[in-house]
């Protein structure tokens, strides 16, 4: 009797473990029977979101890389009457200098220490892809990380259907140990992406940077408005169809001395 008593857990969690591998092959049944559909949707997903990685990690995120004062009065397209309706808090903007490079800023641009370089549109320095976001390439990060979020919870089901069962938790952690560790690691990477989704598409609809919403009291044009108040705001879904559909350099100084001046 004792040998049958020592002999019957480990018929037991031999017979767990055959299960696990069963159902552990149940995971590739689509793949055998010739359902491809999933599966070649999902490589393609990840495919997509490495893509992007690589694009906008080596995209020019809108470097600033010659003074071109010529032609920033032209697109300034402010006249002598409605220079004297500007506050005299803007007036000077026209002439700024970036103090590292020494090069004419746009409005909304901002210098990089790491990158060395003026940005247009600065929106953040992104340690993740080594390069700036800005303004050529912010709508392919905000792109970049919704295919990213969908591979991830996307990969958190695959790893979710993949548990099996076990009589105790020493045969359960034994067996899904491995991918107990992924699927928490990938909720994490999820929960992570889904933040940095959700703040961007926010400022987003409020047409206003991650710099500009972090730094309002210490940026030249935004410290005299109100706390609620944003001379770029053009209505969330004007904000949005800009930001995604409307591709070209836009002249900030146009939009933020329209609203200076239907302020006055």
């Amino acid at each position: 009797m004792k040998t049958l008593g020592k002999f019957q857990p480990k018929k037991n969690e031999k017979q767990f473990e055959l299960n696990v591998k069963i159902k552990s092959n149940e995971l590739r049944k689509q793949e055998e029977s010739g359902q491809l559909v999933q599966p070649v949707l999902f490589v393609l997903l990840v495919l997509v979101s490495v893509l992007l990685y690589f694009a906008v990690s080596l995209m020019d995120p809108g470097f600033i890389l010659s003074d071109r004062s010529d032609d920033l009065q032209f697109t300034l397209g402010v006249t002598e009457e409605q220079q004297d309706m500007i506050p005299p808090t803007t007036k000077s903007l026209r002439q700024r200098r970036c103090g590292h490079c020494l090069l004419q800023q746009p409005m909304r641009s901002k210098h990089c220490q790491t990158c060395q370089h003026c940005v247009r549109r600065y929106d953040h320095h992104c340690p993740w892809i080594e390069n700036c976001v800005g303004e050529r390439n912010h709508r392919w990060f905000v792109l970049y990380l919704a295919v990213q979020l969908l591979v991830l919870l996307w990969g958190l089901h695959i790893a979710w259907t993949g548990f099996g069962y076990a009589p105790s938790w020493q045969l359960w952690l034994r067996a899904n140990g491995v991918l107990l560790t992924v699927a928490v690691l990938v909720a994490l990477l999820s929960l992570i992406v889904l933040l940095l989704l959700g703040s961007h598409l926010y400022l987003v609809s409020l047409n206003t940077t991650t710099w500009e919403f972090m730094s309002r009291h210490r940026i030249s044009y935004l410290k005299h408005c109100g706390a609620d108040e944003n001379p770029f705001d053009r209505g969330a879904a004007h904000n949005m169809w800009g930001f995604f559909c409307v591709w070209g350099s836009v002249v900030w100084e146009q939009v933020y001395f329209r609203a200076g001046s239907d302020q006055v």
